[in-house]
């Protein structure tokens, strides 16, 4: 247990107590015993808010649980189910018709369509690659990834093969030409580039589309064009190993890409005790200070990480700057779980959301005071992404929240923005109303389509069998949730004033297909969509140079209705008894299979090593980014197959020990001697948490896997070294 000093009432570990005293509040202005007394107040009293909060989700599922019971099997009367959700106040009245009233949004949300990194603040390295991920080489990330073909002698290899770079060059050559055309001629028939007159030469088919450059008028280093809202550099250099054998001297084309990044707290992080918060806290601290430094070791080499710097440029009206790093925003945790970093009088831990709600902000203030050697915010906004809500009530409940905080600390109103995570059913079900209740902060909203998964799964987990997960993007309910997302957010004033997102793509090795697919999300109104890295982010940059997002957004804007119904949203996938006939005993087996081994090579990894987001290989080999999200669907849906008899609990055991040896197998492979099996004792932490996720899955608050595994990590931690 950690050390604890007593302030106003409050056993705040030793830890974060020093944290906040020498490293936060210097420089901001408060005075220590004003601010542990405001935090003393705020937990006073938003602590019973909080509970109540949960009670009302727990009550809810009760009810759901009871209809369920009486009626089970697919929902056969849509309206019935709906006048019972009404009548519970599972739904409640839409608001009449409005409009957000959020201030002082920075462009890169308001009006910047583009990529959104999501990246586990506790490593700092991947938080340091992130920020600097709002430009990335186009030349890299085609070489690098399998979006070009390995055919015709243009593998990739150890080392620079050049008829592959001669397939960059010429694919690179055919994206200047789609959006930055010349009016006469291609970009591969060019021999030089020039500024003559405030204008580039060769002529661009749109003039206005050139925005800058770098270097002498008649060579320029570097030519800066806009198309979208989105930039692009073409860099040029004749004496670099790539450019001197260009005939324009292009070295490369630097592409805005992850035009914003969330700094996570929450899926992505296993961030369970008072040391593990602080390490977070403190690099938020230091990217708001502009300060972050990380070694790291490349081929060899050592070197410090910093971040970069913004990118200046000469324009035909003068000098242009442009941000050199991601608009940062911080996912703070959810409502459900508490924290040992503060005990309240009575001992009991606090609310974890209502303390990085206080300290994401506290840390947010070097760069809202303008201290910091970076700007994040040119509008002196702090952007606070809050998951795993359910309804208006704990959107309001997190807008009193945020207020509190700003009180606290002497920000303006709404100087926290709100970003809702639409991941939640009842949130889905009520998202005007959400917007709503936060209708003067909010700025973000995104479909969580895994978490949003995984609450389908518990909300109706006693009315029958799931149809196979493979089948859930199928379902009409997903669909009507991605639509309504776009257009709710539209009809309550988003263009041009909000983010509307859509979620990660998560096979971070198969960008070819990230190309081909992932140009859905800016098609179906989306500002912005989830990437796994910055090579993906420079990928799907190009997306958003095919798609006008904003004009895009106006054309479903004009649309008299929307595109999908709440009746359509509100479909239980539960799978119909013809369906369920026809699951073999192999399909039932290898559905199982492939849950359990999902969700032991996630909790091994989060369990062990406390990584809260890894590239695991599914059973077929197919590396997957799997979160706290991902596990969640795997748990419900076996619990839910468990519990309706699909399988059967000598099946699943079966199973978790046939899966332990090939997740064993598998990580074995990357970690070397020194890994630690599950097998075949089956008896450690890891392997533990990923049965009681199955075993215990019924009764987990919303199917929420976060009580398990802290426990077991906590315990883990506690192991003699």
């Amino acid at each position: 247990m950690p050390q604890r000093i007593e302030v106003e009432g409050l056993q705040v570990a030793d830890e974060l107590h020093a944290f906040v005293r020498d490293e936060a509040l210097p420089g901001s202005g408060l005075e220590e015993g004003a601010f542990w007394s405001g935090v003393a107040a705020i937990l006073a009293e938003l602590t019973p808010r909080n509970r109540a909060l949960l009670e009302r989700r727990e009550e809810l599922q009760r009810q759901l649980d009871e209809w369920h019971t009486s009626n089970p099997g697919p929902v056969r009367d849509q309206p019935a189910y709906l006048r019972m959700l009404r009548e519970i106040g599972y739904l409640v009245e839409e608001p009449e018709p409005f409009e957000i009233e959020t201030r002082d949004v920075d462009d890169e949300v308001a009006v910047q369509a583009g990529p959104q990194l999501v990246v586990p603040v506790l490593n700092a390295r991947f938080a340091a690659n992130a920020a600097n991920a709002r430009w990335g080489s186009l030349y890299d990330a085609l070489y690098g990834t399998d979006v070009l073909p390995e055919d015709d002698g243009c593998e990739r290899g150890t080392s620079y093969n050049p008829r592959r770079g001669a397939r960059v060059v010429a694919r690179a050559r055919a994206f200047l030409d789609a959006h930055f055309p010349l009016a006469d001629g291609s970009h591969a028939d060019v021999t030089g580039y020039a500024i003559q007159g405030g204008a580039l030469t060769p002529t661009l088919a749109d003039p206005s589309q050139l925005v800058g450059w770098r270097g002498d008028l008649a060579a320029p280093e570097g030519v800066l064009l806009e198309h979208h809202g989105l930039h692009v550099e073409i860099q040029v250099d004749r004496d670099h190993p790539i450019g001197r054998d260009d005939a324009a001297g292009v070295k490369d084309l630097l592409v805005e890409a992850a035009v914003s990044t969330i700094m996570d707290l929450e899926d992505s992080v296993a961030a369970v005790d008072t040391a593990d918060k602080v390490a977070a806290y403190r690099n938020w601290l230091s990217l708001n200070q502009g300060t972050l430094s990380v070694q790291v070791t490349k081929d060899g080499t050592s070197f410090a990480r910093t971040l970069a710097p913004d990118r200046e440029y000469d324009g035909p009206a003068g000098p242009v700057v442009l941000p050199g790093r991601s608009l940062l925003f911080v996912r703070q945790v959810g409502h459900l779980m508490t924290t040992d970093a503060i005990l309240d009088a009575d001992g009991r831990e606090v609310p974890e959301g209502i303390l990085d709600a206080v300290m994401t902000a506290l840390c947010s203030l070097p760069d809202l005071q303008g201290r910091g050697a970076l700007r994040n915010s040119r509008t002196g906004s702090m952007y606070a992404v809050k998951p795993k809500m359910h309804g208006p009530d704990e959107v309001a409940f997190t807008n009193d929240l945020f207020a509190r905080v700003e009180d606290l600390l002497g920000l303006d109103r709404g100087a926290i923005k709100l970003g809702i995570m639409d991941e939640e059913r009842r949130t889905s079900a009520n998202l005007a109303a959400c917007i709503h209740a936060a209708r003067g902060r909010v700025a973000f909203i995104n479909t969580g389509f895994l978490d949003r998964t995984g609450d389908e799964l518990h909300t109706s987990m006693l009315g029958g069998p799931m149809v196979r997960k493979g089948d859930m993007k199928a379902q009409s309910w997903i669909h009507a949730y991605e639509d309504r997302n776009v257009d709710i957010g539209l009809a309550c004033g988003f263009r041009g004033r909000a983010q509307i997102g859509k979620g990660m793509w998560a096979m971070p090795d198969e960008m070819a297909a990230m190309l081909e697919q992932k140009v859905g999300h800016p098609e179906a109104g989306a500002s912005c969509a989830w990437v796994p890295s910055p090579t993906a982010a420079t990928l799907h940059a190009l997306h958003y140079h095919q798609v006008d997002v904003a004009a895009r957004q106006r054309e479903l804007a004009a649309r008299p209705t929307g595109r999908a119904t709440l009746e359509q949203l509100l479909t239980v996938p539960i799978a119909d008894p013809a369906e369920q006939s026809r699951w073999s005993a192999d399909d039932r087996r290898a559905e199982l299979d492939n849950n359990l081994q999902g969700i032991l090579g996630y909790v091994k990894r989060w369990i062990d090593d406390g990584i809260g987001c890894s590239k695991v290989p599914d059973i077929r080999g197919t590396a997957l980014m799997e979160d706290r999200a991902t596990c969640r669907i795997s748990s419900q849906h076996v619990a839910n197959w468990l519990h309706h008899g699909i399988v059967t609990l000598e099946e699943v055991e079966e199973a978790l020990r046939r899966m332990a040896d090939v997740v064993d197998e598998q990580q074995s492979r990357q970690d070397g001697p020194g890994y630690r099996p599950m097998g075949p004792s089956y008896d450690g932490e890891a392997f533990r948490a990923a049965r009681a996720l199955v075993l215990e899955g019924r009764s987990q608050p919303s199917g929420y896997t976060e009580p398990i595994l802290h426990r077991s990590r906590r315990a883990k931690k506690a192991e003699p070294a």
